[in-house]
């Protein structure tokens, strides 16, 4: 069956190969054919023959015959001289040297722009010098504009900029200028004496008619009437990350984006507006659309993007219906342009260092660290004296992770005789032996677009070759980027469009680099146990070695493959109407490859030490297949240009399929040839073992109709309706159709009347309200409202006719009453714009209810025999805020400069969960009425710093001191505070009605997300510099937090000890160690004495060793410098762009030195795989 699949893979794939070549082909033809165009223009001829005919007439002709447009000053050039033409077929450039031959007037060609000057004007203005103004208009990016009009305000006397935006005109010295241009905001500049000026003019964003991608269309900024973010390319560009996910940090409010570990086949999670759902199964991510097709963020090349557009409310998200409840994300494209072909290649070259990388304690101080906590205990000294005195030998000698062990007297170094955990005296930070001081990557893109009035075309091809940071075996990611689009005007009310994407990720690591590795590193570890025994072999110290599993233990290899195909039509029959038929169809090819090598000993001699381990190959294939149609129509009507109405409606449907299979094969036969027919079948003592197989496949579908109504009354008064009905096959009959209603209203309160008086200062103001309803079938559970029953092949466990039967299990109970989650969101606004919207910005305050969740039911008698049925019985409510402001300005001096603030709350509290009945209170626990993330823990007065003061302490506590938490209280120990008053340290039964002396010491939830970015740019030169952090967040882990915190772990024996360098500051009532290298006592240590087994009295949750996980961080930091036009245009080019860039350069935060902020929950305990701090260098260069 899997050589079947295989094949049958094999073959789909060839033929999506085929298919990308085809399509390669025809763009390219496209291409082709628009570049030639253009070269065509360039070279463009007319024919003009008369013996009499006047030059004007001459200029008409040739724009009547080409593209070109004339550019001149009527005062200034005489164009009535008649002159004789004999032109058949000739060059433009040859005409007009024919045409002007003898005169004073001189031309200059700019793209279709031609400019004729006269220089007899030119040397009447300098003779009058001591009237004449010079001065060049440039915009906002430095580059000059051609063609713009310089007045004298009050007189008819004026003139244009030429091909360089210079001008010079007679004007009186206390006059002003006028300099307007389409497009831009007309300025008046004054005299004032001045010989020459320099004059910026800035984008009319108005004039400009900003528009933002919205659900299934494209609406006016100043028409908006839901919360949406916007992020564009500019802000994206030149950041040395590995994918678009990481850039968009910080720059959206209500866009959260964190990461809890930096492995390279991790992706970053996302949520719009805080937690959604606590359903079981349920996602409350929000739906990716990349050009209108749902896809994965992580995968697109970040140069391909144009902008992004992040609908938050349900009034702006609720045309996607049950695919969208908490949010989407659009994400649009670059596309080509019309005009002549251009080419872009920029490159980045980045090297990377582990952030916060942990350092563990040398062997000496661990030992004595060890000694302590076994004496602690009531035990005896775990490392000897004469031990220590050789690891104190070993290391002034120089001795680090190599040697160091002793030999037994059956030739094997350590065990039998010598456990290395008690006996060794090497060096080792395994930390430093694990990870990379720095690691090299690289990342190339190349794009061509361009066309003409029929046809657009835009291509583009990137690489990124990451390194990974281990040094213990090898991990990276390769990932190949192909993106195709044309965009074709077939006649006036027809359009077609096509693009088609591919991408390749390949993630490379050990076998053993998963879950359980970061409990081994530091447990497993420990610093007085060597790497490699005395004749440099690897070995596992009698347990395991996490290096050696690395280096030796087999590789893990996946990759991934992403075909998308995208094709539209647009139909426009009468003018303003349009319908869109959309086909979009993607395929998801992924396989692992992962083999699992024994490692070994060696003995004295170098001989290996066969234990006869098992190997095994795994090979899994997970293929999808996603189908989805729309199909919409809108139009759009302004009655008397003062009602102005738009309408749509339309029809989507989509299907889902996945299947899934795997081969698990014992005996690999050789390490570096993991393939399937030389594996043995047999376990490493040469028994056979069966090889297992596993498979399914699944499927959804989902239909909706749908459609939105937008009204404006003269651009003030807004207000959009959207309705969806929704239909699901996950699930039942009776329950399967949704509708998910919205209406949103807005107030243009600048464009009153009454505002007029107002618009110098605040010359954009607008508030909105919006209201809707979305369902969430949106599940990890593929089938929640149907009973499942798993079949098995050869699973049980008796024998028919000497063989293994199969078997079939019946799922748990499916309450037929289990329905839609429902999400409904309230949101109110203002949008502002002060002072020529150089101070733009935006404030929301929602409100989201998350309804019907679902739950565990109440306990059913036991005699039922199963599970009761889940039950939609949770509740959920959101309250926030987001606030973004933003300055923008250009000084005289040219220089340019930005400062934009994001921040962002929410706060979400539970409002019904039955299954909690008792209102059991703790880590991860939901409490009806109360905040998510709370942590209930007590208070410290702190550590006692003698026998004294502890006894003092338990005396005052009159009704059973801490015995409720511990026993065996002396120096060095928690003291805790009694705050109900009882007389003894308690957590009662620890619900919110019993909770003794547990509070609430801090919140686990991020709050205050926030994004601080700040641009300059002059003469070439740009700068940016983007902060990011949360300003409050708690936490109190699980797992192996507390052993990693603490170094010893709670209850756990001394086996779960961990010994890093910040474990030094434990506390010591009295000097240790040896003679000559004493360890100094310790009363104001942060840590309480380390106690084996009986330790975890001190690490109860607590105020003192709460986490402070807020943080400040500098995530991204530019420099650029873009070469002047006129040096690069020699060469062939139109942009060239040097840049270095910093990604994670600095990290402000409270929180201990043992944890980063970003990955604290992840690993285990937090102990994980470090982010990178990443310097990057490169280029971007435009022909």
């Amino acid at each position: 069956m899997k050589n079947i699949l295989y094949q049958e893979s094999i073959v789909e794939i060839k033929h999506l190969f085929h298919i990308m070549k085809i399509t390669a082909l025809i763009l390219f033809i496209f291409a082709g054919t628009a570049f030639a165009t253009e070269t065509y223009s360039q070279t463009m001829k007319v024919t003009v023959v008369a013996d009499k005919i006047s030059t004007d007439k001459v200029i008409h002709e040739i724009e009547k015959q080409t593209d070109y447009l004339f550019v001149y000053k009527v005062n200034e050039v005489n164009l009535k001289r008649t002159v004789q033409v004999n032109a058949e077929n000739k060059p433009v450039a040859e005409v007009l040297n024919k045409v002007f031959e003898g005169t004073d007037i001189y031309y200059a060609m700019e793209g279709k722009n031609i400019m004729l000057m006269s220089r007899a004007k030119e040397i009447a203005s300098v003779q009058q010098a001591e009237n004449k103004v010079k001065g060049v208009v440039k915009d906002t990016n430095g580059e000059p504009i051609i063609g713009a009009n310089i007045t004298i305000k009050g007189q008819s006397i004026g003139t244009i900029t030429d091909i360089d935006g210079q001008f010079v005109l007679n004007a009186p010295a206390d006059g002003v200028l006028q300099i307007t241009y389409i497009g831009y905001i007309s300025q008046e500049v004054n005299i004032a004496n001045k010989k020459e000026l320099i004059i910026t003019l800035k984008e009319d964003t108005q004039a400009l008619d900003e528009v933002v991608i919205v659900g299934f269309g494209t609406q006016k900024k100043v028409n908006l009437t839901g919360s949406i973010g916007i992020a564009t390319a500019k802000e994206l560009e030149s950041r040395p990350v590995t994918s678009a996910v990481q850039a968009l940090q910080g720059l959206v409010p209500g866009l959260q984006i964190s990461t809890n570990t930096g492995e390279l086949d991790k992706t970053a999670n996302i949520n719009i507006r805080g937690t959604g759902t606590i359903s079981e199964g349920s996602s409350g991510a929000p739906l990716i659309l990349i050009d209108g097709m749902e896809g994965d963020l992580n995968t697109v090349n970040p140069q391909d993007i144009e902008n992004i557009s992040v609908l938050k409310d349900a009034a702006a998200s609720s045309i996607y219906g049950s695919r969208a409840p908490f949010g989407v994300i659009l994400v649009t494209t670059k596309s080509g342009s019309k005009g002549k072909t251009s080419v872009n290649y920029n490159n980045s070259f980045r090297v990377s260092t582990p952030v916060n990388m942990p350092e563990m304690m040398d062997s000496y101080s661990f030992a004595n660290f060890m000694n302590s906590g076994s004496l602690n205990q009531g035990g005896g000294l775990i490392f000897t004296e004469a031990l220590m005195q050789d690891m104190l030998n070993w290391q002034d000698a120089g001795g680090g992770s190599t040697g160091g062990v002793n030999a037994s007297s059956n030739g094997q170094w350590g065990k039998p005789e010598y456990d290395p955990f008690t006996t060794a005296w090497a060096n080792t930070d395994w930390y430093d032996e694990v990870y990379k001081s720095s690691t090299f990557s690289q990342e190339h893109n190349v794009s061509l677009n361009g066309g003409n009035e029929s046809i657009s075309y835009y291509t583009s091809f990137n690489y990124l070759d990451q390194g990974g940071l281990l040094k213990a075996g090898d991990d990276g990611l390769h990932r190949y980027n192909v993106t195709a689009k044309i965009n074709s005007n077939l006649t006036k009310w027809l359009k077609f469009n096509y693009s088609t994407r591919f991408t390749r990720n390949d993630v490379w690591r050990p076998t053993s680099f998963n879950s359980s590795f970061y409990d081994q590193l530091g447990r497993a570890t420990w610093p007085n146990m060597p790497v490699k025994d005395p004749n440099g072999y690897y070995t596992n110290n009698g347990w395991t070695n996490p290096v050696q599993n690395l280096v030796e233990g087999g590789n893990r290899n996946a990759q991934t493959d992403r075909l998308y195909l995208q094709t539209s039509l647009v139909i426009e029959p009468i003018k303003n109407w349009f319908t869109h038929v959309e086909f979009n169809y993607s395929i998801m090819n992924s396989s692992i490859k992962e083999t699992s090598i024994p490692t070994y000993n060696h003995d004295v001699k170098g001989n290996v030490i066969n234990t006869n381990g098992t190997s095994y190959l795994y090979q899994d294939q997970t293929k999808e297949n996603f189908l989805n149609l729309n199909i919409y129509s809108e139009y759009s009507r302004s009655f008397n240009q003062t009602h102005n109405t738009k309408i749509m409606f339309g029809f989507q449907t989509e299907d889902m399929r996945q299947e899934f299979s795997s081969t698990k094969k014992y005996g690999v036969m050789m390490g570096d040839m993991p393939y399937f027919d030389i594996t043995t079948g047999l376990d490493g003592q040469g028994n056979a073992k069966a090889t297992e197989a596993t498979g399914y496949g699944r499927r959804w579908k989902t239909a909706g109709f749908f459609g939105r109504m937008n009204y404006d009354y003269m651009g003030r008064y807004l207000a959009e309706v959207n309705m969806r009905y929704d239909g699901s096959s996950r699930f039942r009959r009776g329950s399967r159709w949704q509708w998910s209603p919205s209406f949103s209203l807005g107030w243009n309160i600048a464009q009153e009347s009454f505002w007029s008086s107002f618009t110098n200062v605040a010359n954009a103001l607008k508030l909105r309200i919006s209201y809707g309803e979305l369902g969430n079938q949106n599940t990890t559970v593929w089938y929640p409202t149907y009973r499942n029953m798993t079949l098995k092949s050869s699973n049980g466990g008796w024998l028919q006719n000497d063989v293994k039967p199969n078997t079939a299990e019946v799922g748990d109970l499916v309450s037929n009453s289990l329905t839609w989650e429902k999400v409904r969101t309230w949101d109110a606004g203002l949008d502002y714009g002060f002072f020529n919207n150089r101070l733009t910005g935006s404030f929301d305050y929602y409100i989201r209810y998350t309804d019907g969740m679902v739950g565990l039911a109440p306990e059913l008698p036991s005699t039922l025999g199963t599970a009761a049925p889940k039950t939609n019985n949770c509740n959920l409510r959101t309250n926030g805020w987001e606030l973004s402001i933003g300055w923008r300005d250009r000084l005289k001096n040219g220089l340019g400069y930005s400062v934009n603030l994001t921040l962002s709350d929410a706060e979400t509290i539970v409002t019904s969960y039955p299954s909690n009945s008792t209102n059991t209170i703790g880590l991860n626990k939901y409490v009806k009425g109360r905040e998510i993330g709370e942590i209930w823990g007590l208070e410290t007065i702190g550590i006692a710093k003698s026998e004294n003061e502890m006894q003092a302490h338990l005396a005052s506590l009159l009704n059973g001191g801490q015995d409720a938490i511990g026993s065996k209280w002396s120096a060095g120990d928690i003291m805790y505070r009694d705050l109900n008053g009882d007389g003894k340290i308690s957590k009662s039964a620890s619900t919110l009605d019993d909770h003794g002396d547990l509070k609430v010491i801090g919140n686990s939830t991020p709050r205050y997300f926030f994004g601080i970015d700040l641009n300059a740019d002059w003469k070439g030169f740009d700068i940016r510099v983007f902060f990011q952090g949360v300003m409050k967040r708690d936490f109190w882990g699980t797992d192996n937090f507390c052993g990693y915190l603490f170094g010893t772990y709670g209850s756990k024996n001394m086996w779960a000890t961990r010994g890093l360098k910040e474990h030094e500051d434990y506390f010591r009532a009295e000097d240790t160690g040896l003679s000559g290298r004493i360890i100094p006592a310790n009363l104001d240590a942060y840590y309480p004495r380390p106690i084996f087994t009986d330790g975890g009295k001190n690490q109860e949750i607590q105020t003192r060793y709460l986490q402070d996980a807020s943080y400040i961080r500098l995530k991204n930091f530019q420099l650029g410098y873009t070469l002047p036009s006129k040096w690069i245009q020699k060469i062939g080019l139109t942009r060239c762009r040097f840049f270095i860039s910093g990604e994670n350069l600095w990290t402000g935060t409270s929180l201990s030195s043992l944890f980063d902020p970003e990955t604290i929950s992840g690993g285990n305990g937090g102990n994980t795989y470090p982010l990178s701090n990443t310097w990057s260098f490169g280029l971007s260069l435009t022909l």
